[in-house]
């Protein structure tokens, strides 16, 4: 193939630009701005691949050499880039020094076309080639884990968070947009409906306007120009790289993506996984699937049967099929009692004994090549196992303390709950982390922790809650019992005791003692005088606390910081820290 290259004059393998010749007396001084007459260039054109030039800096003048080869960026003395197409391409040098920089431009003219680059499967892959005329169109994969993330820099970028699914359904300008590559004339083009989502630290690049905050980062109004696009190898790995026409160019967030440049980590028919490092010094996990592609699923029955022993169980799969292309990896059952258990054999039946008296939930989850799929049925064990025998102390234990013990998390409903360092970190209470309550125009928002199927509340003989509260004076905090397995009914037949803040912004100690205390109502039949005294519900029935802050009020915003839960003793529960 015959290999032509035009630069204004032609010259065997080899071209330099100078302004003239280096002498020690052009170097600047101290201050000094170097001069477009003092920089210099040598292009050479590779010895065994044509479409690869290599660029050298042989500027009089001693600084940091960066380059922009076609639009595309470059950083260091000696450079290289392949031209697969044919082109004018711009080459720019600049050299800063302590007392400035100064830039050198020209022009490499390509008349010829890499067309085994080109056809290659990678190139392929993610234009659809030749044949696809319009290109091939890729989306978010927003229904999986981990379509957007971010990590420290050099990894695949999903350490510190992965985007669940739908996760940023909300700011609604994402999961929409569409990104098209077409091999002809290696053009990109975003869709993007004239608005996209950027990093909060880009919202401010001239090329946005009217950013508006969505969770966390900005929905920004923007009309991107097509820019063109090309894969780079480099150490065996290959690199996405976009060169923008006018203004920012990214595959659907902005991350700032340094040199424009985006690792390749999977690069498939029907899925495109990509990690750039961030202009915060992050890596940006993206993954993408093609346009209008619907991903195969595999399906299983639970097949469930009960065993000749007493509570026994017999747990497998039924049904199951596989995809044509996918691969059968493992099952898992987790049979609602801290019990979970695996097979690596699709015909394998798992059997499991419960000891205690409860409806259990069943989790049975099938691992694919081509994701999980999770399938849930409930057991109900009507009693307790032959040889089970009850161990209650009869004393109280501390349920969480945020630092160092927590027998059962805390979980949020309407409200937020985090965990936050001591207010007021002093008798009577010295630990270090506690919880904060915080609830905004939610008449019963809650934060709650239930017990683990299988497990309730014994308030026979200790019937008395404890738990220190920080807050302002008139505050009603509540704790309330119930019953989950009524579902949206659970509270008709809960108990419940409030407490009032005596002093502002202090510890203090607030108990609920259920002696006495009614549960249920007249007209629901199930009403109890003491909840205490009744065996429909002082044992095996509650299995849930839920705490409020001026419950019924639905204005505004209430909160209140709480820690060192104690009550009853639950048997066979132990902190998980």
């Amino acid at each position: 193939m015959k290999k032509n290259i035009i630069l204004g004059f032609v010259m065997v393998m080899a071209f330099s630009f100078f302004g003239c010749d280096p002498e020690l007396g052009d170097s600047p001084s101290i201050g000094n701005p170097p001069t477009e007459e003092q920089l210099g260039f040598v292009v050479e054109q590779d010895a065994t691949d044509p479409f690869r030039y290599h660029f050298k800096n042989e500027s009089s003048v001693t600084g940091i050499a960066s380059w922009v080869l076609g639009g595309t960026r470059r950083t260091g003395d000696n450079v290289s880039i392949r031209f697969p197409m044919p082109g004018e391409h711009e080459i720019s040098l600049t050299v800063s020094t302590r007392g400035g920089s100064a830039s050198k431009t020209t022009t490499l003219t390509t008349e010829d076309t890499d067309w085994d680059f080109l056809a290659s499967p990678e190139m392929v892959l993610l234009s659809g080639g030749i044949e696809a005329e319009s290109g091939k169109s890729w989306v978010l994969d927003s229904l999986t884990w981990g379509h957007l993330g971010v990590g420290p820099a050099g990894s695949n970028g999903l350490d510190w968070w992965g985007a669940g699914p739908l996760d940023k359904a909300d700011v609604l300008v994402l999961y929409e947009d569409v990104m098209n590559f077409n091999i002809v004339g290696l053009e990109f083009n975003l869709h993007n409906n004239g608005a996209s989502y950027v990093k909060d630290y880009r919202a401010s690049d001239p090329a946005f306007s009217n950013p508006e905050e969505r969770d966390t980062d900005y929905k920004v109004d923007f009309t991107p120009s097509p820019a063109e696009w090309t894969l780079e190898q480099e150490g065996g790995e290959w690199y996405l790289v976009f060169v923008p026409s006018e203004g920012p160019i990214f595959p659907i967030f902005d991350v700032g993506a340094v040199d424009n440049r985006y690792r390749v980590i999977t690069l498939e028919e029907n899925k495109l996984e990509l990690v750039a490092l961030g202009s915060d010094g992050n890596a940006w996990h993206y993954k993408f699937i093609p346009q209008g592609y619907v991903r195969p699923v595999a399906t299983f029955e639970i097949g469930l049967e009960a065993g000749t022993n007493p509570n026994e169980y017999h747990v497998g799969l039924s049904d199951l099929i596989i995809p044509e292309g996918a691969n059968f990896q493992r099952f898992t059952v987790n049979f609602g009692d801290g019990t979970v258990e695996s097979s690596n054999d699709p015909e394998a039946v798992i059997t499991h004994s419960y000891m205690r008296r409860a409806t259990y939930n069943v989790v049975v989850t099938l691992v694919t090549s081509i994701g999980e799929f999770t399938h849930s049925t409930s057991i109900n064990v009507e009693d307790h196992h032959p040889d089970y025998e009850e161990f209650i102390i009869n004393d109280f234990v501390l349920y969480n303390n945020f630092s160092d013990v927590a027998m059962v998390p805390f979980g949020g409903e309407d409200i937020a709950i985090t965990i936050v360092d001591n207010p007021l970190r002093q008798y009577p209470n010295r630990t270090s982390k506690v919880a904060h309550y915080r609830k905004e125009n939610s008449e019963w928002g809650n934060a709650y922790m239930q017990l683990p199927s299988g497990y309730r509340f014994d308030i026979r003989e200790i019937s008395t809650f404890r738990m220190m509260v920080y807050g302002k004076a008139g505050q009603a905090v509540l704790l309330k019992l119930e019953n989950t397995d009524l579902g949206g009914d659970a509270w008709t037949t809960g108990t419940e005791l409030i407490y009032t803040i005596q002093n502002d912004n202090t510890w203090e100690i607030a108990t609920f003692d259920f002696e006495g205390v009614p549960a249920s109502f007249d007209w629901h039949g199930g009403y109890a005088p003491d909840v205490t005294a009744d065996n429909r519900y002082n044992h095996n029935y509650y299995n849930i606390i839920r705490i409020m802050c001026n419950p019924g009020v639905g204005d505004g915003v209430h909160e209140f910081y709480f820690d060192e839960l104690y009550g009853p003793h639950v048997e066979g529960i132990k902190s998980t820290r």
